[in-house]
């Protein structure tokens, strides 16, 4: 039996596992490498989970997008990806001097909108 998920329910997971995967990046590596060798900069390995994040939340807010009528919701996620895209870009390549947690804020934003989303859609034909 092959298992179906949600775009909703990817999008929570997928959202929530990169806020923790955010959290996580200092603390691994204050305690492990960077500690022993000065660094500053997490491995490119690491950053490139932030990349796999993004298209998996990518897919989740296309196919939970699909059946919206809501035009302002279907803006706000897109709106929403496209900071957290421009976040993570921007901690990749230091473009703009901004901390670091401002990529938790759109992440934050698309969990609850993938809740919304969810609960609107289920108790409504008309999303």
């Amino acid at each position: 039996m092959i298992l179906k998920l949600k775009a909703d329910k990817l999008g929570i997971v997928s959202s929530g596992l990169c806020l923790v995967h955010y959290l996580a990046t200092p603390f691994l590596f204050l305690a492990k490498t960077c500690s022993a060798t000065t660094c500053y900069h997490a491995p490119m390995w690491w950053q490139l989970i932030d990349y796999l994040f993004l298209i998996v939340s990518f897919i989740a807010i296309k196919q939970a997008t699909k059946k919206v009528t809501k035009n302002w919701l279907r803006n706000v996620f897109w709106v929403t990806w496209l900071l957290l895209l421009l976040a993570i870009v921007n901690e990749t390549f230091e473009i703009v001097l901004v901390s670091e947690l401002f990529v938790y804020i759109p992440a934050l934003v698309i969990i609850g909108l993938h809740f919304y989303n969810h609960k609107c859609c289920e108790y409504s034909e008309r999303c």
